[in-house]
C-alpha cells in the first residue's frame, strides 16, 4: 500500500500538501500518514514552567493534526495515521522515514509567494538521499487545481 506522508502545520501550504496527499492515496487505494512537528523550545524556564510549556505546544500539535485528520476523513472516508514528534524538523523527518520503510513519498507544500520554505528547502537540496519521492505542491494551487492534479 502506498503510504503519503505529510508535515502538518498551522499553514495554508500544509493544508493543500494534506489535500494532494489525500487524493493521491484515494486514487491509488493508499493511505495518509501526518506528522504533526513541535519545535523545541529555546529557552530554559524553571522545570515545571518548562514541562508546561511544552505539554501546551504538544497539545496544540496534536489538536492541529487531528483536526486536519478530521477533515481528511469527512471527505474521504479513511482516517490518516497521525504521529505528533519533539524536535528539530529536518532530523524528525528523517528518522520517521527510516522508522516507516512503508512511505512512498513525502508530501510538502511551498509557501505562494517568497522562498519555499525551510522544510521544502531542505529536502529538494537532499533529494538524491530520500528513500523516497518528494512531491512539493506549489502554494499558488487552488483546491480546484489540485484535485485536476491528483
Amino acid at each position: 500500500m502506498r503510504v503519503y506522508l505529510v508535515i502538518m502545520d498551522e499553514t495554508e501550504e500544509a493544508r493543500k500538501a494534506l489535500r494532494f496527499a489525500a487524493r493521491r492515496a484515494t486514487a491509488t487505494g493508499g493511505a495518509v500518514h501526518i506528522l504533526a512537528l513541535v519545535q523545541p523550545q529555546s529557552f530554559n524556564a524553571f522545570g515545571g514552567v518548562q514541562a508546561t510549556i511544552e505539554q501546551e505546544a504538544r497539545d496544540r500539535a496534536e489538536v492541529m493534526a487531528t483536526s486536519a485528520a478530521g477533515n481528511l476523513y469527512s471527505e474521504s472516508g479513511k482516517m490518516p495515521t497521525i504521529a505528533v514528534r519533539v524536535g528539530e524538523g529536518q532530523a524528525v523527518i528523517k528518522d520517521y522515514l527510516a522508522e516507516h520503510p512503508e512511505v512512498a513519498a513525502l508530501v510538502l507544500g511551498s509557501a505562494p509567494e517568497g522562498g519555499p520554505g525551510p522544510l521544502v528547502t531542505h529536502f529538494s537540496a537532499h533529494a538524491g538521499s530520500l528513500p523516497c519521492p518528494l512531491f512539493v505542491i506549489p502554494g499558488s494551487l487552488s483546491p480546484e487545481d489540485i484535485d485536476q492534479l491528483s
